[in-house]
């Protein structure tokens, strides 16, 4: 996958600014207006790297932009509220990242109907129009989360291994990918899939509850490894592994996101891997094709493909992921400065950060 960013001057023409409100707010400044819309704040990225890159980005490439910001806080409704709202107000484009894929389509319609682009942000809305998909290619992170977990069950001996799935929601079009690519990779290895979940809403509550139903189900030597799609969720795992006395370390639990809290787990030999998406690409990206979109102007430098979401094919730009382990988190997420030495390396993470290379 190539990317490289257009050309500023491209693009230059009009877009804002705006703050971190997880309500809807309306950072006015008198020009064209833009919704930036959120699904959720449990998992840590969207208030402190999503919002925070795209408004940087958008204001770079339009600074006389207006920036409506809305976060769902996981409520479809809301979200839908949100975009009623945004359409209200007189958005010239639709950024959404939908809290869930199908029931967004009828806020996306609203918009489309009332001629606003629209780019879908990080999750495919489903059954509407969209402009444009910005997102990683989630089949081929599943494979990687599930290649680094099979590489490593094999060198500790383990031909055969019994794995727990803790897949992600099934309201999200990137979950389903990502079970389909750890399923490739596991299925013709001979894994026995001891138990599988998907989780609403990523929740990490609910992921230890499904945790701790499995291992009261297998009994603690029931399982070799726990694969898990994200941080957030790895957490409830990682939770409930302890509350049955099981060493997190034991069982090769994986993640997504490079949460600063998962990084630390890493370099704590909680966590035995995460998945760093590019992000700031996202975002990036994401802000580059509203202001396209903003002045009719078409993108350039960017690798497009199709996805079709049951409305007809979408262009989209899939990135990829990297997978992160305690030997390259200097070379992966301190080098893109997604978050910094010093996050990761606090109080009783210290001497795992030392052994890893990370002193601040």
């Amino acid at each position: 996958m190539t990317f490289t960013l257009a050309a500023t001057a491209v693009l230059m023409a009009a877009c804002g600014t705006g703050g971190n409100e997880s309500a809807q707010t309306d950072n006015s400044s008198g020009g064209d207006k833009i919704a930036f819309l959120l699904p959720e704040s449990k998992t840590a990225r969207y208030e402190v790297a999503d919002r925070p890159y795209f408004e940087k980005k958008l204001t770079e490439l339009c600074p006389t932009c207006e920036i409506i910001n809305g976060n769902a806080q996981g409520d479809a409704g809301k979200q839908q509220q949100q975009v009623e709202a945004a359409i209200t107000k007189g958005v010239k484009v639709l950024v959404i990242d939908p809290v869930d894929v199908k029931a967004a389509a009828s806020g996306v319609s609203q918009a489309k109907a009332a001629g606003i682009p629209v780019v879908s942000y990080a999750r495919l809305v489903q059954g509407a129009p969209v402009d444009y998909f910005v997102s990683v290619d989630s089949f081929r992170g599943g494979q990687q989360q599930a290649e680094a977990m099979l590489t490593a069950l094999k060198a500790a001996g383990k031909d055969k291994p019994r794995i727990v799935m803790i897949n992600g929601s099934p309201t999200d079009s990137n979950a389903e990918p990502f079970k389909r690519g750890a399923h490739s990779v596991f299925d013709p290895a001979g894994v026995d899939v001891v138990r599988e979940y998907d989780t609403p809403n990523w929740d990490p509550t609910e992921a230890q509850r499904q945790m701790e139903q499995a291992i009261t189900s297998l009994g603690a030597d029931g399982f070799d490894a726990v694969y898990v799609t994200n941080d957030g969720m790895a957490s409830g795992v990682i939770a409930a592994l302890r509350g049955a006395d099981i060493d997190p370390g034991s069982r090769y639990v994986t993640g997504q996101d490079a949460e600063v809290a998962a990084l630390q787990r890493i370099v704590a030999g909680e966590q035995f891997i995460t998945l760093y998406q590019p992000i700031k690409k996202i975002a990036d990206t994401s802000a580059q094709l509203a202001v396209n979109l903003l002045r009719g102007t078409a993108p350039t430098g960017l690798t497009t493909t199709d996805q079709d979401n049951g409305a007809g094919k979408v262009k989209s730009i899939l990135l990829d992921t990297v997978v992160v382990t305690k030997d390259n988190i200097k070379e992966s997420v301190l080098v893109d400065k997604f978050t910094t030495a010093e996050q990761i390396c606090t109080g009783a993470y210290a001497a795992g950060c030392e052994k890893a290379g990370l002193t601040p």
